[in-house]
């Protein structure tokens, strides 16, 4: 048997030992594996190069004070050398940090030496195949979330005082609409002034710039205000309610909501999604009025076109379907948004990096399903004449 210390045992309370035995690696962490150490160990765990070893051993009885650092630097050693082809057939602890080990072991243990990506045909048919088998487990883990949601929102509207948690309600009405306004206002008048002054350009060409006036009202009334505001909506309150509801997540909090038999969705998607459902539509025609109102300045500053000439072309270009169109689209919106946001809000598992990573993926897909919505409502109102 042969001993090779890495470290002197007076240069730290942390300390690990290499013994190879009967052709076995053994590795002897000793002293205090702890965050102030991760540094300095992590070297002397690089420093264990593993040659024609095919069994190796995780003595740590001899560790006094571990805590997460550690005990991540101990899994990611194990775990690396069963990825090099070695059999660990011991890893040993103090038996008053099993739970950290069990802990820890649930976690996903980053390794810092990656792995040469393969190349080829092969394993870009595997990549393809994997991230569409994600997106089918996606859209069915959304499906069936959406049926929970409608039996629930059922439920509240049957028995409202009994179900929907009113103050709540009215909370989220006022968080995802009232204090969108300036925002949403914004950015509307200056997209109008920004579609006035391109349709001006592009129609002052066949002499036609009164004409500017039916290209702002029909295309801000059908597309553009309601798709602008839900795109603004689904980066601002969808992220919110997805990073909330995963933070809670984070904090247990909603593990302890469950306990305490409280229904999640009808305490904390319900209101989420009913408050947006009403204030999206009201969001929407406000944010047309303000496109409206930028396209008339950048009509009357740029073509010379006053307000009465301006509101007369309008009237002829627009009816009331213009309107409609465009806000009836906005609760079908405000739905997916709540719905993709609270679904990846309780998706989230109990680390920071997880949230962060689901709050932008709720943004993405929320943007990818108003788009795809807003075209197939397009194709349908096409169809039956609107």
């Amino acid at each position: 048997m042969r001993n090779r210390p890495l470290a002197k045992p007076d240069e730290s309370l942390a300390d690990l030992r290499i013994e190879w035995r009967q052709n076995v690696l053994r590795l002897l962490p000793t002293g205090e594996w702890n965050v102030g150490q991760s540094s300095r160990l992590d070297q002397l765990l690089h420093g264990v190069r593993p040659e024609n070893v095919r069994e190796a051993e995780i003595d740590g009885r001899g560790i006094t004070e571990l805590d997460s650092a550690g005990a991540w630097l101990l899994l990611r050693e194990k775990r690396e050398l069963e990825s090099s082809g070695v059999r660990v057939r011991g890893f040993v602890l103090p038996d008053r940090y099993g739970a950290l080990l069990q802990k820890m072991e649930g976690e996903k243990v980053i390794a810092l030496r990656h792995a040469s990506r393969p190349r080829g045909f092969v394993p870009f048919l595997e990549s393809l195949g994997r991230g569409t088998m994600h997106a089918l487990g996606q859209g069915y883990g959304m499906l069936g979330f959406l049926g929970r949601v409608t039996v629930e929102a059922t439920e509240a509207l049957l028995a409202p005082r009994r179900e929907l948690p009113l103050p709540a309600f009215v909370r989220q009405i006022e968080e995802t609409g009232l204090t969108a306004l300036p925002i949403v206002g914004l950015l509307a008048f200056l997209v109008g002034v920004v579609l006035a002054y391109q349709g001006a350009d592009q129609l002052h060409r066949f002499g036609a710039e009164i004409f500017t006036v039916d290209l702002l009202g029909v295309g801000f009334l059908r597309e553009l205000g309601g798709l602008i505001t839900a795109i603004i909506v689904a980066g601002r309150s969808g992220s919110a309610f997805t990073a909330h509801i995963g933070t809670m997540r984070v904090n247990e909090e909603i593990d302890a909501m469950e306990t305490m038999g409280l229904n999640i969705a009808e305490v904390l998607v319900l209101p989420r999604v009913l408050g947006l459902v009403i204030a999206l539509p009201l969001l929407t025609f406000y944010a047309d009025m303000v496109g409206l109102i930028g396209g008339l300045v950048m009509c009357y500053f740029d073509l010379h076109i006053t307000v009465p000439v301006f509101m007369r072309e309008l009237q002829q270009a627009i009816t009331y379907k213009t309107l409609l169109v465009g806000l009836i689209k906005a609760p079908v919106f405000a739905f997916l948004i709540g719905l993709v946001g609270c679904f990846e809000g309780l998706r989230v598992e109990r680390n920071a990096e997880s949230v962060g990573r689901l709050t932008t993926r709720s943004v993405v897909e929320s943007i990818f399903l108003i788009i795809t919505f807003d075209a197939a409502f397009s194709i349908l109102f096409s169809i039956i004449g609107i």
